[in-house]
């Protein structure tokens, strides 16, 4: 395959999932975006997820959605910034995770970590379509106008069904 200085996020534009899903945006109580975002996509409590699944580890994510026929599949990205992802995820028209970067500052993510292993913070989301549901705030906003888009991207995960070919 030749170099290409593009990857597509997804290389099916007509491929749908979750399209008519239900999702009710929930504000999470203390640090727990990943427990509160896989709430909102299964409809359960957050409480479900803590203590359930690591949060710094998506295969753990993936495997406890099972249990609502979803798992995640990986789209390839980097560390640019969500703005530039977020044209081709409308366009996807679907249902997605975006993880990123809670620093402006592009080198605080370059840093060594800690003696703890901290580098800096980050977020989670869910992206329905066109729309963010952010935990944080417990609100759903168009994905062109939410802030993430000016911080540099961690993970993008899509939602799909159980044992899709490209699941984790």
């Amino acid at each position: 395959m030749p170099f290409d200085l593009v990857s597509h996020l997804w290389p099916d534009l007509k491929e749908g999932f979750f399209r008519d899903r239900e999702l009710r945006a929930i504000r999470q109580k203390g640090p727990h975006c990943v427990s509160t975002s896989l709430a909102i996509l299964t409809g359960a409590s957050p409480e479900q997820f803590q203590g359930a699944v690591n949060t710094q580890d998506p295969i753990s994510w993936s495997d406890k959605i099972k249990e609502w026929g979803m798992q995640f599949a990986y789209c390839p990205s980097d560390a640019r910034k969500l703005r530039f992802y977020i044209p081709e995820l409308i366009e996807l028209d679907d249902l997605f995770t975006l993880s990123y970067y809670t620093t402006l500052d592009g080198d605080t993510i370059l840093r060594d970590p800690n003696n703890r292993g901290w580098v800096c913070g980050s977020h989670i989301v869910v992206m329905h379509r066109d729309k963010i549901l952010d935990p944080a705030s417990g609100t759903v906003t168009s994905a062109n106008q939410h802030p993430c888009n000016n911080y540099h991207t961690k993970r993008i995960f899509r939602v799909v069904p159980v044992g899709y070919h490209r699941s984790l």
